[in-house]
């Protein structure tokens, strides 16, 4: 496991690295600060309660804790993919160029929102079975 985290952690910071590299070339700052802050204002105001009041429902539900975790981090997943992608989903109507937006990105997030489900239910699947493998030995 100390592996795994060491190398999410390089990969994370490589990926901040690429980051901020993109930011050297930005002329108009404005834009940037208002996306970042508009981001934090959503995940502190809107995706970090959510998911804590989630998470205190299936507490008081009697959900056991093998699966409050990963419900809770599909759930910060799934929101964090629809924040990213607020932009193009709410977009206005059709475009006079149709090279402009051309994808069917509702299709393409339902998609996203259903990989998210599936890794969380094979995640709890998986354990429980090693739960149930370790109570039979």
């Amino acid at each position: 496991m100390k592996a795994t985290r060491a190398l999410a952690g390089v990969a994370g910071l490589a990926l901040m690295g690429v980051g901020a590299s993109l930011l050297l070339d930005v002329r108009e700052w404005t834009g940037v600060l208002l996306w970042l802050g508009g981001a934090v204002v959503l995940h502190d105001g809107l995706i970090a309660p959510l998911v804590l009041l989630v998470g205190l429902v299936l507490l008081r539900g009697g959900v056991r804790g093998g699966v409050r975790g990963p419900v809770r981090g599909a759930l910060t997943v799934a929101g964090t993919l629809t924040l990213v992608a607020l932009p193009v989903l709410l977009r206005p109507g059709p475009r006079a160029n149709s090279s402009v937006l051309p994808l069917d990105y509702w299709g393409n997030w339902l998609l996203a929102m259903v990989a998210v489900a599936t890794v969380t239910g094979l995640v709890v699947a998986g354990r429980r079975f090693r739960r149930g493998r370790r109570g039979a030995s």
